[in-house]
């Protein structure tokens, strides 16, 4: 849905298009290679609406996926280097568009594990203590599932990782207490009081979920 710019467009068209389109950044395309990306504030630092867009210093070379990129990497991608957009490459790196993090956001809510009713735990605990067989098995032992889980390291406590699970109970103080019983820190708890109706509330719960 959103075009790349040529090249041999100048930054006008750059601005005309950015606000067209709704977008910090345009993909910039020369013969089906990706040169990179533009932005705004990049051509308001050179002050020269007439440039062409391939002589400003273009971002974002690398921030590319290809075709059967999973959800999880193009998210990374896109915030490694700090975009919301990451450009879409064929096996031959021809450039073939653009998925942005909203449009993967979007995708991923429709998932089973965002879906499905259920709640959400955040434990926070040292890399040597992480097992899924056993935080499952504890799960488990509760008539409950692990629909999907997240890990990620803890900002907030170097050393240590926050594991994100996704439960299909929507009451978890079985499941919380069994948890802490076997030292498990659990350190956030979402549950749905009801379905998900909307695109907006999937999205919100997801970035519950993925806690970001």
């Amino acid at each position: 849905m959103i075009p790349p710019l040529k090249g041999s467009d100048d930054a006008h068209k750059a601005i005309v298009w950015m606000e067209e389109f709704r977008c910090q950044y345009m993909p910039v395309v020369d013969e089906g290679k990706l040169l990179g990306f533009i932005s705004e504030e990049i051509i308001l630092e050179t002050n020269d609406i007439d440039r062409n867009v391939r002589d400003f210093n273009l971002i974002g070379q690398q921030c590319y996926v290809h075709l059967d990129t999973h959800f999880y990497d193009i998210l990374k991608v896109a915030a490694d280097h700090k975009l919301q957009m990451v450009a879409v490459l064929n096996e031959d790196m021809t450039y073939f568009g653009v998925i942005t993090v909203q449009d993967t956001l979007t995708s991923f809510a429709q998932t089973a594990a965002v879906q499905m009713p259920g709640g959400i735990l955040v434990l926070s605990m040292n890399h040597i203590d992480y097992s899924l067989t056993e935080i499952s098995r504890l799960v488990e032992e509760n008539h409950a599932k692990i629909l999907s889980s997240i890990l990620k390291e803890d900002p907030l406590d170097p050393g240590k990782i926050r594991l994100t699970l996704k439960i299909n109970q929507q009451d978890l103080s079985r499941v919380v207490s069994t948890l802490e019983r076997f030292g498990y820190k659990v350190i956030g708890r979402y549950q749905e009081a009801k379905p998900i109706a909307g695109e907006k509330d999937r999205i919100d719960m997801l970035l519950r979920y993925l806690d970001i």
